[in-house]
């Protein structure tokens, strides 16, 4: 593994996980406020990896297989916590879940394939993330602030979320389908 800057960020990520699981369970208004500012810190370390990364000519293998682990841990964890507490609807949370395992998937056979840009990230994909990321942190700080109900809001942005979610894998199952029907296997498969 190379020890670079973007790297530490995307495994100090991985690390803040149990914290926000941790800090979630605390009562109140404190934890609330706790939860919110690590998965918030979270999406900027996400940002200052991927801008680092490119800036200073710092990508690795490691870092491509990783970065995007580290985000789909993260999003899936505060997603579960929320369902757990009643503050997101089950069926959201397993649409947004749900998406990203079948996208993973169509990803990493499309790789195998050799055909990995018919399936790359959208502007669809993009909106969906940004959707998403703010909804949960809505629904983490989940007490209205300043007579602003910010977990109706957040409730809103994640079903805007869950809706660009499905969306977005059908435009991707739809770039792959002449793939996936033309018979083509992988390599691993054989014939």
């Amino acid at each position: 593994m190379n020890w670079n800057v973007p790297n530490i960020l995307t495994l100090i990520r991985i690390g803040a996980i149990p914290l926000l699981m941790g800090l979630f369970f605390i009562p109140g208004w404190p934890g609330y406020l706790a939860s919110t500012v690590v998965f918030v810190l979270a999406a900027i370390t996400d940002w200052v990896d991927g801008y680092w990364a490119r800036r200073y000519e710092q990508t690795s293998a490691f870092g491509a297989f990783l970065d995007p682990v580290a985000d789909k841990l993260m999003v899936a964890t505060a997603l579960v916590l929320l369902t757990a507490d009643g503050r997101a609807p089950a069926i959201l949370t397993v649409i947004i879940i749900g998406r990203e395992i079948t996208i993973s998937a169509l990803r990493e056979w499309m790789a195998e394939l050799g055909k990995r840009a018919a399936v790359a990230v959208s502007w669809m994909g993009k909106l969906k993330t940004a959707a998403q990321m703010v909804a949960i942190v809505l629904l983490l700080l989940h007490v209205p602030i300043q007579g602003v109900n910010v977990h109706l809001w957040g409730l809103g942005l994640l079903t805007l979320a869950a809706i660009l979610t499905l969306w977005s894998m059908i435009l991707y199952l739809k770039a792959a389908l002449p793939i996936l029907l033309s018979g083509e296997e992988s390599p691993a498969e054989g014939s």
